[in-house]
């Protein structure tokens, strides 16, 4: 059977897994996942999103590549439009960028991070931001390659500037784009590609076979929404 490839835009409150494991064993109410978005069997996702995290999820029923893509070894690039407490100072930003922040047990890598201009043209959240009428808030752009847990939240509160808000738009070349919270499709060709090829090069010293490269085969792949 062919493995399957397919990207999502997780909600906010969405646990990133199709079962609510802590709920079932402490009997307490089941929470949403990703079994209420995504019918397809025996896909798993690459890398997780907080509960309480949106955007772009990618899962596979390749475990190959799911591990590639994973890896902090790798440093597949991902990024993400952040809505943060107050105005960020160039200081606090360029702390991000440089990195060596002390974060739990880790120090982080020299980060990516760019200011935007007002906010992203992105649907309001379900539910909204609690709204703080004498503090304002700005949008960044942070683009990481390791992936430890609640590292963006944990990264803007050490320099002054607390997470409201947190959505992955790209992981690698794969963009978010218009793809609503809710709605999942297949990759594209000249999405999963470049993907497949980079595995390939990875195994080429191996002998391992590599995978099959992609060709298009269906022009109307129209995101879904269960």
């Amino acid at each position: 059977m062919p493995h399957r490839y397919l990207i999502f835009n997780k909600p906010f409150n969405v646990l990133s897994q199709f079962t609510d494991t802590q709920a079932t064993e402490n009997s307490q109410p089941q929470r949403s996942t990703l079994k209420d978005f995504i019918p397809i069997p025996e896909v798993y996702p690459v890398g997780r999103l907080d509960h309480d995290s949106e955007g772009l999820m990618l899962l596979t029923s390749h475990g190959e590549l799911q591990h590639h893509l994973s890896h902090p070894k790798f440093a597949h690039p991902r990024t993400y439009w952040v809505q943060v407490e107050n105005i960020p100072t160039d200081a606090a930003l360029n702390q991000l960028r440089q990195g060596g922040l002390s974060i739990q047990n880790y120090l982080t890598r020299p980060t990516q991070v760019d200011r935007l201009d007002g906010t992203p043209d992105i649907p309001p959240r379900i539910p909204p931001i609690r709204s703080r009428q004498q503090i304002p808030t700005a949008w960044i752009k942070i683009t990481l390659t390791e992936g430890h847990n609640r590292q963006v939240r944990r990264m803007t509160a050490a320099v002054g500037f607390p997470t409201l808000r947190l959505i992955r738009i790209s992981i690698a070349h794969i963009l978010l784009n218009d793809l609503a919270p809710g709605e999942w499709r297949d990759l594209e060709p000249d999405e999963l590609n470049p993907l497949l090829v980079s595995l390939n090069d990875r195994r080429d010293t191996s002998g391992s076979k590599s995978p099959r490269i992609i060709k298009p085969s269906n022009p109307n792949n129209n995101p879904r929404k269960e």
